[in-house]
């Protein structure tokens, strides 16, 4: 496979359209027309995880976290960001970065860490708004049922947990073809009248392209009359963080015992505890201090996060506990996700875990 084709495969996955606006996901060293040997999937680039392909015979690293995040002016080798970029350039050795592209998908980073501490009725945190658009055509009643068919083949029409949804409503369409025209329906130059249907269904903005090839496609007129426009509505299957609930509550303490080692934390911080039980639980992985009023808002007991300063830990103001467990420790089974999804769409070459721990905070 050549390195576009495995970017393909990721995207279909967790397409860049899911990332943040201020974050550098993609294809950020190599060609993308080279053959991938094997691909190393780490939650870092470091100097030592390309040696660490280099020793496996990867020439694809596949990371969560970028290594190349703000512009790079030259290439000297003067920092850990150099050196790695430089190493990898000499080694034909690619590199891609998912990061906020995952961070987004219902079934990425925060989903992970809801499955490893048991939590149940998941729902994003922070959904995101701007993502779903609503498309309208109009169609000889006829063949309503086939352009619907297609158009929720390519995955028009998902409403959380139900698909094949759409808005019907049957009128008459109006049109009179030109001396160029070459009608399917109705002849040129004349007024025709059309039993038609009109059909509308809303669909993730990504898919657009994919969406409207259904619709030309399935289509009978030589001239497709359609309407897309943008919602405000939230995307309750995209976004950032995740809340869900505990089977059974469970005391403060033990509950953050059993995270501690869950998650092989050297330390968690957290804020006073309030002696009740914890049932509600909000998490984000990584820097999630611009989230506690929304895990606060959802009704949480407790906000699983990273990279807390100290006075985000009184923004709970008692009402709710706030834990910092890590930044490498709340992302680190990103890529366990990451290769247990590529080796059920892949079996071309080699998919290998890094073994290298890229974690930069020790604790003595």
């Amino acid at each position: 496979m050549l390195v576009k084709e495995v970017i393909d495969i990721i995207e279909e996955f967790a397409p860049h359209t899911y990332a943040e606006d201020f974050d550098n996901v993609g294809l950020l060293v190599g060609d993308k027309n080279a053959t991938v040997t094997a691909a190393l999937i780490t939650l870092d680039t470091l100097e030592t995880v390309v040696d660490e392909a280099i020793e496996k015979n990867c020439n694809l690293i596949i990371s969560f976290h970028p290594i190349i995040f703000s512009g790079l002016k030259k290439l000297t080798g003067k920092d850990y960001v150099e050196k790695t970029v430089i190493k990898a350039i000499k080694n034909d050795i690619a590199i891609y970065a998912i990061h906020t592209a995952l961070d987004n998908q219902f079934k990425g980073v925060n989903d992970m860490i809801c499955e490893k501490i048991g939590l149940k009725k998941r729902k994003i945190l922070i959904p995101r708004k701007g993502s779903i658009k609503k498309l309208t055509t109009f169609v000889p009643n006829k063949q309503a049922a086939g352009v619907r068919k297609a158009l929720f083949e390519a995955g028009g029409g998902s409403i959380g947990n139900y698909d094949n949804c759409s808005f019907n409503l049957k009128g008459e369409g109006s049109f009179k073809p030109n001396e160029e025209a070459n009608p399917v329906i109705g002849k040129r130059g004349k007024i025709h009248l059309e039993e038609e249907t009109q059909i509308s269904l809303i669909y993730p903005s990504d898919i657009e392209k994919k969406l409207l090839h259904a619709l030309f496609s399935s289509h009978l007129y030589e001239e497709v009359a359609y309407e897309v426009s943008a919602l405000e509505n939230e995307n309750q299957h995209l976004g950032m963080g995740m809340i869900g609930e505990l089977e059974t509550p469970e005391d403060e303490k033990s509950f953050l015992k059993r995270i501690k080692t869950e998650f092989n934390c050297g330390c968690i911080k957290h804020s006073e505890l309030r002696g009740k039980p914890i049932r509600k639980v909000a998490v984000l992985g990584g820097s999630g201090g611009f989230a506690i009023n929304n895990a606060k808002a959802a009704g949480a007991d407790i906000y699983l996060t990273a990279d807390l300063k100290y006075h985000d830990f009184y923004k709970g103001n008692n009402s709710f506990i706030l834990a910092d467990i890590g930044h490498y420790e709340s992302e680190q089974y990103t890529k366990d996700l990451l290769h247990s999804y590529l080796t059920k769409k892949i079996s071309n070459f080699a998919l290998i875990l890094a073994e290298t721990n890229t974690n930069p905070i020790k604790y003595i």
